[in-house]
């Protein structure tokens, strides 16, 4: 009988001792993951501006009001033309027309209602072009139409690059090559080694103005207002390790 429960209690700790030890392995063996976020980023200048002016006119005589209207159209023209624009480069938007009311009051300093006064007729001129020094000089110096009768709103020009893909794939190709060397930095100070990327998801395309201290946006930002630029993109990698 004492024999038969020893063998019975020596069994129990084979057992166990088995076990214990198939666990330890198992949980030795089981692969671990690193999680980085790589960053791309690149600096570039524009190589499109596109700006914008507006002027207007006010006549009591619609016909009298658009016969103007074209008379500065035609000036702003030739002034554009006369600097090295394009004919091409320059658009000219339809003409908005609005009516100007004066308002009256009687005697008590009532409001009655009011009168019409005048038409104002308003056009928006907008060039597209390459030439961003010179369409940068026009933007500043057009105001002078003045001495001509036009007074013409002259807005900040608006910068764009034509071939943002190429920027793009650019910006990807940093942002994985930076993850990867990440990556394989923390597995290399804990002793262990990349087996294969498990996947990788792209943030958003962010284009900041060049040291203008805007912020980014989770939605992604695009600035126009600055000539030179800075692009950057992250990607989130998941790597197994062993």
């Amino acid at each position: 009988m004492k024999r038969t429960v020893a063998a019975i209690f020596a069994a129990s700790i084979l057992g166990a001792s088995l076990f214990l030890a198939y666990a330890y392995k198992t949980r030795g063996d089981r692969n671990g993951n690193i999680s980085v976020t790589g960053l791309g980023s690149i600096d570039f200048e524009s190589d499109i501006i596109m700006w914008r002016g507006s002027y207007e006119t006010s006549d009591s005589n619609m016909a009298r009001a658009f016969e103007t209207l074209r008379k500065h159209k035609n000036i702003v023209e030739s002034y554009l033309v006369e600097r090295g624009i394009k004919p091409g480069e320059i658009t000219f938007r339809q003409v908005n027309t609005d009516e100007e009311n004066r308002s009256l009051y009687n005697e008590e300093g009532n409001y009655v209602g009011s009168e019409f006064e005048a038409y104002r007729l308003s056009q928006m001129v907008q060039i597209d072009s390459k030439d961003l020094d010179r369409v940068i000089a026009i933007s500043r110096e057009i105001p002078e139409l003045l001495e001509e009768g036009i007074e013409i709103q002259s807005n900040n020009p608006k910068y764009y690059y034509s071939d943002l893909d190429a920027i793009k794939l650019n910006l990807i190709e940093q942002a994985s090559e930076n993850g990867r060397i990440r990556a394989e930095q923390i597995a290399r100070n804990s002793k262990s080694y990349l087996k294969g990327l498990k996947s990788a998801k792209l943030g958003v395309f962010q284009i900041l103005g060049y040291n203008s201290g805007e912020s980014y946006s989770w939605s992604g930002t695009f600035n126009t207002s600055s000539r030179w630029k800075t692009a950057s993109i992250t990607v989130k990698m998941n790597f197994e390790v062993e």
